[in-house]
């Protein structure tokens, strides 16, 4: 049977879809997978066959929705900007569908599988009256603040199509771990994560653990305020972690190791294979992305989480609900080093809670329980029949 997947949202995303779109297409389906411009070469590189459904990026149709705030994403739920943020994600969906049903003049879905936010796919599932599946790619999406919005957005659309309402997904999946789960979320099938990211050729450092040292690892997105700011003293955590016998893994692009990297002295700087090596860390510090986070969950890594952007963007609500979750839950901390303690240098703070996350085994249990509750869940290959059994 012919599925398409359809996803919206950044980078993590798309490597959160690409597990079950594989795993359907090494079962034998055809598979294609919809993605929208500024994201087409990753899923062009994630190997699956890929259409663009929309030129025009997420920040677009948030800009029409939200008229000078563009994509933000506040801390409470349910509040006006949020209801904004559904209905910006709707017209994308809107926009999209054009181009989607165009695609089923020649290629119509036995099955369509959209991403949490990707409205497209309810819509174009709502128009060939097909099964539609929707995915919770990973902790921390706010559907109970973003679908009010896209409902309201949607009502005329839905109303002409005979449908009441947003479309209820004939099968909904869940890629959380259970125990992090909010209570107020739908029933769902649970999906264990399966780690997928960018490859390249691997080094033996990067899936061995150092002798008779721990090893930190520490990432922090494309906004990195500990590259951008030189008061944030990346030197600094890495001499405090050498001081407590811990070998320093920072992920980074090159141009942040042509500046930093002679000022890093033994720490290991530049591309890291997440999914191979947090298996061999024993604390991770990073910004509190999806992927970074749900992959350590998946390794028994303890995490320290720094959501803090740099001043010129807004607070990010999903980072910080996916800290507020790990933290809640023992696994780890959250860490705001200029706000807890202003008359000391990031690099110290940090360092400080590096030291007693390390030093307290009670975090690697907590998140040794997450591991193992997601290795018990049903891979995508075992979710594959389920969507079968929709046609």
């Amino acid at each position: 049977m012919k599925i398409l997947f359809i996803t919206t949202g950044s980078q993590a995303t798309y490597y959160a879809a690409a597990p079950l779109a594989t795993a359907a297409r090494n079962a034998g389906h055809h598979v294609m997978l919809a993605a929208h411009e500024p994201w087409v070469e990753t899923a062009e590189a994630i190997g699956l066959p890929t259409f663009c459904f929309t030129v025009d990026p997420i920040r677009h149709f948030m800009r029409i929705s939200n008229p000078g705030k563009g994509l933000r994403f506040p801390r409470e739920l349910g509040d006006e900007e949020m209801f904004g943020q559904g209905r910006g994600f709707a017209q994308m969906g809107l926009a999209g569908v054009k181009s989607l049903l165009e695609l089923a003049k020649d290629w119509t879905p036995d099955v369509v599988v959209g991403s949490s936010q990707s409205y497209a796919a309810m819509l174009l599932a709502a128009h060939l009256k097909v099964p539609y599946v929707r995915h919770i790619e990973y902790l921390g999406i706010p559907l109970t603040g973003i679908d009010p919005g896209a409902e309201a957005e949607l009502r005329p659309e839905m109303e002409r199509l005979g449908v009441d309402g947003l479309l209820t997904p004939d099968l909904l999946l869940d890629s959380t771990p259970p125990s992090l789960r909010p209570s107020h979320d739908p029933a769902a099938q649970p999906m264990r994560w399966i780690p997928s990211n960018p490859q390249r050729r691997l080094e033996r450092w990067m899936y061995t653990r150092p002798e008779g040292r721990k090893r930190v690892v520490i990432t922090s997105g494309f906004r990195s305020l500990m590259f951008r700011d030189p008061g944030w003293s990346m030197p600094l955590l890495v001499k405090e972690l050498e001081k407590l016998g811990a070998e320093a893994l920072i992920a980074a692009n090159p141009g942040a190791v042509e500046r930093f990297g002679a000022e890093l002295g033994t720490a290991r700087v530049g591309w890291i294979p997440m999914d191979v090596t947090a298996a061999t860390c024993d604390l991770a510090v990073h910004h509190g992305g999806a992927t970074t986070a749900t992959t350590l969950m998946a390794n028994g890594v303890p995490q320290l989480v720094i959501p803090e952007n740099p001043p010129e963007f807004p607070p990010n609500y999903h980072r910080e609900a996916i800290a507020k979750a790990i933290t809640d839950f023992g696994a780890g901390k959250t860490l705001w080093p200029q706000a807890q303690e202003p008359d000391k240098a990031p690099g110290e703070v940090i360092a400080a809670a590096c030291k007693e996350l390390l030093e307290n085994p009670s975090y690697t249990e907590r998140t040794q329980f997450i591991a193992k509750e997601i290795s018990t869940l049903p891979t995508p290959a075992e979710i594959v029949p389920r969507l079968e059994a929709l046609v």
